[in-house]
């Protein structure tokens, strides 16, 4: 596998992710922002932060394996999330546990970024999910 997860000592323990992933591979993989629709753009989980996030990584999965990546390839994984505050993670990750097993996803996470933000492009879109993966 062309990544290698790790927390070096000193840094802040316990996260949910890695603070450094170290990649040997050549071809690089970028997948926008991914939102809760589906194939035709309809919203699916409105008002439900856990639910939106299961459904932005399926979707952040579905266009890492177009690529021919997964989840074991992802170097970062930024999280922007609307109106956040600190009482919103258990939510988040709950969304998160609820797809870890179906999409293969590295426990703890890929080093990671969570965003809050005020808005996004549409007023039911609760959290957008970016990947970057890196591949032999």
């Amino acid at each position: 596998m062309p990544v290698q997860l790790f927390t070096p000592d000193g840094l802040m323990q316990p996260v949910p992710y890695h603070h450094v992933a170290v990649a040997t591979g050549t071809r690089h993989v970028h997948v926008a922002g991914q939102i809760a629709r589906d194939a035709a753009g309809r919203a699916l989980a409105p008002g439900d932060l856990a639910g939106q996030v299961a459904q932005a990584l399926r979707n952040t999965g579905a266009g890492l394996r177009a690529a021919g990546a997964d989840f074991g390839d992802v170097v970062r994984l930024t999280f922007y999330v609307t109106g956040w505050s600190p009482e919103k993670i258990g939510a988040f990750m709950d969304g998160v546990e609820q797809v870890a097993g179906e999409l293969g996803l590295p426990r703890p996470l890929p080093p990671s970024s969570l965003i809050g933000v005020d808005v996004l492009f549409e007023p039911d879109v609760l959290v957008e999910v970016e990947a970057t993966a890196v591949t032999a």
